[in-house]
């Protein structure tokens, strides 16, 4: 794992292209999943088959064999061990918990005219969710999607989910039941993100999609974007751990290997102004290595894209983190909270030495959905507001619409907009 340090002669260059990531613009994969896209549009469930069939490897005879009915998710769940199932709940409660806390209710005020003004909220008609597939799938990922969506109002929430040779995580069908998804297609890839964008006979298309996936799922969601709304386009998962005063050494070197794990374009960054205890981590993330079972793909993931970064001081890293805007941010240290109060770009905040980033992506209810590649700077966590719409309502009085319309009516002159000004007009004079 590299070293660094802000004293370096040429840090800030180095630094700079340790964050450079492009998620989705090679060329060959956009021409891909335009062709794939303008398929399924033209010939929809038959070619949505046709790729599951050839790139999933799935046994399915006829589209219908791609769907599972709600039965199947009961069953799932109910053929969860206890301990496990029991864990499930615990997390969809959190969740739901904190997105209960975020949803928000239309208003309306009176101005000093008389005219009403307000602001009506509505959720989604519909949504798509993408899940990762497979035995190694992610049941915290449905949790994550279709809680805040069912909390948001949303009346249907669709889920693909692709099936490698038709194998799924049990898992991933109890947490659509105890999410309360309403169908669930076992597809992926950039067929199943432009069969809920486009619809297709039997896949009804969606307002928003919404899920992680891999770079053909990201290239097609930003392909369909405007059709339909999305998220974000994900990229990698992303550490950053910033630690001072005492602390373990070994928890901090699996917290950051925690992201490692995910994929050999993961990154995972510990800054500290103690090069002691980047010594320490150093080594004790040599020591983690030599056990852990998904090794090979976190050593990569820190070889190439991480680093262990000595500083000056608080301020310095501060501005560090700042730049970096990452997806997972954890703050070590006693004045955790007094230190997040200058933190402008992050995800998700982890304050205090006994909150690993693992618990956010579990249990602890905020949505582990968060922006990537550094657009913490302009975007934020999925969420409900994710899934409602806001209208504004504008309603003008009688003795109003003089004040209003009047203005209206100058303003549109200005503008060279005759149908304007005289349709304002019409109401005052």
């Amino acid at each position: 794992m590299r070293r660094l340090s802000t004293q370096d002669q040429d840090f800030q260059q180095v630094f700079a292209d340790l964050l450079a990531f492009e998620t989705v613009n090679d060329p060959e994969l956009l021409k891909t999943v335009d062709q794939i896209i303008a398929d399924v549009r033209e010939h929809g469930d038959e070619h949505v088959l046709k790729l599951t069939q050839q790139f999933d490897r799935h046994p399915a005879h006829q589209f219908s064999d791609l769907e599972l009915t709600q039965d199947a998710l009961k069953l799932a769940f109910e053929g969860l061990n206890s301990e496990v199932r029991e864990a499930l709940e615990l997390a969809a409660s959190r969740i739901r918990e904190f997105h209960q806390v975020q949803k928000q209710d239309g208003w309306t005020y009176v101005d000093a005219l008389g005219n009403t003004l307000g602001q009506k909220i509505t959720p989604l008609d519909r949504v798509g969710i993408y899940v990762p597939g497979g035995l190694a799938s992610y049941p915290s990922s449905v949790l994550m999607n279709a809680v805040p969506a069912h909390v948001a109002g949303v009346p249907e929430i669709i889920m693909v989910v692709p099936a490698p040779k038709g194998e799924l995580n049990p898992l991933v069908l109890a947490a659509a039941y105890l999410a309360g998804v309403s169908r669930v297609f076992t597809i992926g890839g950039a067929q199943a993100v432009a069969a809920l964008a486009y619809g297709t006979e039997t896949i009804p298309s969606v307002d928003k999609i919404t899920g992680p996936g891999n770079r053909f799922v990201a290239a097609a969601k930003r392909a369909v974007f405007g059709q339909v709304g999305i998220d974000m386009i994900a990229g990698p998962s992303e550490i950053l751990v910033y630690a001072e005063g005492e602390n373990n050494a070994q928890w901090l070197a699996m917290d950051l290997l925690s992201q490692a794990e995910h994929d050999t374009v993961a990154q995972a960054i510990f800054i500290t102004p103690d090069e002691q205890l980047l010594n320490d981590v150093a080594q004790a993330i040599e020591e983690h290595l030599a056990n852990l079972p998904k090794a090979e793909i976190a050593r990569t993931s820190i070889a190439n894209r991480g680093a262990l970064v000595l500083v000056k001081d608080r301020a310095e890293a501060i501005k560090l983190i700042n730049q970096v805007a990452a997806e997972h941010l954890e703050l070590c240290l006693d004045e955790a909270q007094e230190m997040a109060e200058d933190i402008r770009h992050a995800g998700a905040i982890f304050m205090g030495r006994y909150t690993p980033e693992a618990i956010g992506d579990y249990c602890a209810g905020p949505n582990h959905v968060l922006p990537t590649s550094g657009t913490a700077r302009f975007s934020s966590p999925l969420g409900v507001y994710d899934f409602q719409k806001r209208s504004s309502l504008i309603m003008c009085s009688q003795e109003g619409v003089k004040t209003l319309a009047k203005t209206a009516d100058i303003l549109a002159q200005e503008e060279n907009l005759d149908a304007h000004a005289r349709s304002a007009r019409y109401r005052y004079q």
